[in-house]
């Protein structure tokens, strides 16, 4: 038995292909909706990194303000030992040769008859009424 194979020439130039209106409103829908969750997937993502990296800038100034407070504390030790009184009268003793005033060294302050002197009060005390 013998086959016999004809070729046969198809010619499909004139056929065109029938695009569905709703074949591309489907595909720009699909589209604008993967564009959508992109958008919020990328915005989701950029708010969880902006908030780790306040979280870091946080413990930083949290660290500065510890060093800080310490520094203050120190400080405020030195100026308490560097006004104590004790210091300051070795210091007008030994160095500056200072001494105790002798009676009659000293004169009173003498003021006219209506004058007002200045007046220390503790810092919790109301003010008197004028």
């Amino acid at each position: 038995m013998t086959e016999f194979y004809t070729v046969k020439q198809i010619d499909n130039s004139r056929l065109v292909r029938f695009v569905a209106p709703n074949h591309l409103r489907e595909c720009a829908r699909v589209v604008l909706l993967g564009g959508l969750i992109a958008l919020c997937a990328f915005l989701y993502a950029w708010q969880h990194f902006e908030t780790i990296q306040l979280r870091y800038q946080l413990e930083s100034l949290r660290s500065e303000r510890a060093q800080a407070t310490e520094l203050n504390q120190e400080l405020k030790l030195e100026v308490a030992g560097l006004r104590a009184p004790e210091r300051i009268d070795m210091i007008a003793r030994r160095q500056l040769g200072l001494t105790a005033p002798v009676p009659g060294q000293v004169a009173p302050l003498e003021l006219p008859p209506n004058a007002v002197l200045a007046e220390a009060r503790p810092a919790n005390a109301p003010a008197s009424e004028q």
